[in-house]
């Protein structure tokens, strides 16, 4: 049984969706695993990872305008201690995942053909967001 871990960080521009998938498929390759699984986890509460389809960028917009009426900025809130988009960027977070579980077959991430791996940037300024990406199973 192999077991493989890497902290990796991407710098966002701000909210929006950045595609993850080749850091994580690299991370794989790196392991030795030809089997197992692939864990990846976010270390922050103001962003989100996301499975999400990576061929119409349609479906990115349409995801961020549904976000924009689930969690809008609203001067209502208590907590706003970072700003208008603090509280509202935990609420997005809180509805989405921190960290998703991906197969690995044959060295390879076992995504669908039309999947990428995206980190959610939920705040209007850019941050660096930490990633950890565990990788364990059986290698050559």
């Amino acid at each position: 049984m192999r077991v493989y871990q890497r902290a990796v960080s991407l710098q966002t521009r701000g909210r929006g969706l950045y595609d993850l998938t080749a850091e994580v498929e690299r991370v794989v390759r790196e392991s030795g695993v030809k089997t197992g699984l692939c864990t990846v986890f976010l270390k922050h509460t103001s962003a989100s990872l996301l499975i999400q389809e990576n061929a119409d960028p349609a479906v990115l917009r349409d995801l961020a305008r549904w976000m924009d009426r689930i969690a809008p900025e609203d001067p209502r809130y208590e907590h706003d201690a970072e700003g208008p988009d603090d509280m509202p960027s935990h609420l997005r977070s809180a509805i989405t995942r921190s960290s998703e579980s991906i197969p690995v077959a044959d060295g390879k991430l076992g995504l669908g053909t039309w999947q990428a791996v995206y980190i959610w940037e939920h705040r209007q300024s850019g941050h660096r967001r930490e990633v950890v990406i565990h990788v364990a199973g059986l290698g050559e």
